[in-house]
């Protein structure tokens, strides 16, 4: 049958077949904390304010702005300008950590967050409202159905341990009920696997009861330990309602955790960078004080001459090789997260030596990507990492199975955490004693 197209040149696009593997996303926290819609809401607000219950829910927020105005920030410092009642004062306070630690994410480079809110804040929570048990929408449970996650903060969770008082003085926290509730934090985090628990200890410490603090925690030899990233001490700042007050800095260090990722790359330690926002700290720790604690895993903050207030730590609490170091922890889940979500593809696929061919290619491309961006040690690819997915590894019991098996190791690049220097005087020659020519 003859074309009924005209004399001509043609030209027709195939699909190349190759596969690609695109990086997930790292950079994205997710905030939990008490949260109070407000009659005295700012009536030329950019964005409606969410209802009691859309605030239970996760929900993405793009700038301060937009939390400002959805999280009824400005209606709140209102309020509590007026406020008398100590009991009405203390609900309305616990509504600002999350606004702080929201605002000093942004300020620290962030882009985007998710917000879940508790609009109780005068009651404590239980580690199993805190986990969503009764709403499998809201909590942390709520959170498992975002797998754009890559960071969980709680800046109320020592509120949460005490229900509000009458009295003058805020309620102290409770910190065995505190430690319950960062346990259930832990618990989603490494089941979800990618994503870690930046956590503060309770307000108020010295160094040597964070010591103290941070034994009380799950063991230094668990899964758990090794997605939990401890900050000490607590900060100060202006305040969203410009009145200074006394903050955990979970919300400003995963700003610099998004920051370091945009400037530099995951596989970069969120250390040694400033946290800006912050007037000053809680405790000013001693070199001696901060090597004891960092050997517990706990990440210190600290204030150097001419440089300003700084991240100065970047370890999870494990104490294991492997998952010693924020950075290798963070990186690993992030390439784990780039291979599953790019790969869905594989499913159903015919299980032969094209499968296997294609996903060899994809995955050793996008982990030679990573080698060339200093994520990966090594002088070549094949020193960096390895890709196993041939006949060794799936054989015929696997097929039958329906499984395709493809094994990665890579080697992660560490951090200089320790920079040692020898100084050696040389003694030069006492004067006029060359020989004469």
């Amino acid at each position: 049958m003859s074309s009924q197209n005209p004399p001509g040149v043609y030209v027709t696009e195939l699909p190349s077949g190759v596969r690609t593997i695109t990086g997930a996303s790292t950079s994205v926290p997710a905030f939990l904390g008490y949260t109070k819609a407000s009659a005295a809401d700012a009536p030329d607000a950019a964005s409606t304010p969410f209802t009691d219950a859309e605030r239970a829910l996760p929900q993405k927020v793009g700038s301060w702005r937009e939390f400002a105005d959805r999280y009824s920030i400005a209606g709140i410092a209102k309020e509590l300008a007026d406020a008398t009642d100590p009991a009405a004062v203390h609900a309305l306070e616990r509504c600002l950590p999350l606004a702080e630690a929201v605002h000093g994410f942004f300020a620290n480079g962030g882009r985007s967050c998710y917000v879940v809110g508790f609009t109780s804040p005068q009651s404590a929570l239980s580690p199993g409202d805190l986990a969503g048990n009764a709403d499998a929408r809201a909590g942390l449970a709520g959170l498992e159905g975002v797998p754009e996650v890559t960071m969980v903060a709680v800046p109320s969770l020592w509120d949460m341990t005490a229900d509000v008082s009458a009295e003058k003085e805020a309620p102290a926290p409770d910190h065995a009920a505190g430690a319950a509730r960062m346990a259930e934090v832990l618990k989603h985090c490494t089941e979800q696997r990618n994503r870690l628990a930046i956590l503060d200890p309770p307000p108020g410490l010295t160094p040597a009861q964070v010591t103290a603090f941070a034994d009380t925690l799950a063991s230094p030899d668990t899964d758990d330990a090794a997605f939990t990233a401890l900050y000490y001490p607590w900060i100060t700042v202006p305040g969203v309602d410009a009145v200074e007050r006394t903050v955990p800095p979970c919300g400003h260090v995963a700003g610099v955790w998004a920051r370091t990722d945009a400037e530099r790359g995951v596989f970069k330690a969120p250390a040694n960078q400033n946290l800006r926002g912050a007037l000053r700290l809680e405790a000013a720790l001693t070199d001696e004080q901060h090597g004891e604690l960092n050997a517990k895993g706990v990440n210190c903050l600290r204030v150097f001459p001419d440089r300003g207030l700084l991240v100065w730590g970047a370890r999870t609490r494990s104490t294991g090789r492997d998952w010693r170091y924020l950075n290798v922890r963070r990186l690993v889940s992030y390439l784990a997260d780039s291979v599953r979500q790019s790969s869905t593809w594989a499913v159903f696929e015919p299980n032969d030596e094209r499968l296997r061919a294609t996903l060899r290619h994809s995955v050793s491309s996008f982990l030679t990507d990573q080698w060339r961006q200093g994520a990966l040690v090594g002088r070549t690819p094949d020193e960096a990492f390895y890709v196993i997915c041939d006949d060794t590894n799936n054989t015929p019991e696997t097929v039958d199975d329906g499984k395709v098996v493809c094994d990665i190791g890579v080697a992660a690049v560490r951090p200089a955490e320790f920079v040692h220097f020898t100084v050696t005087q040389i003694a030069g020659e006492p004067a006029g004693s060359a020989k004469a020519t």
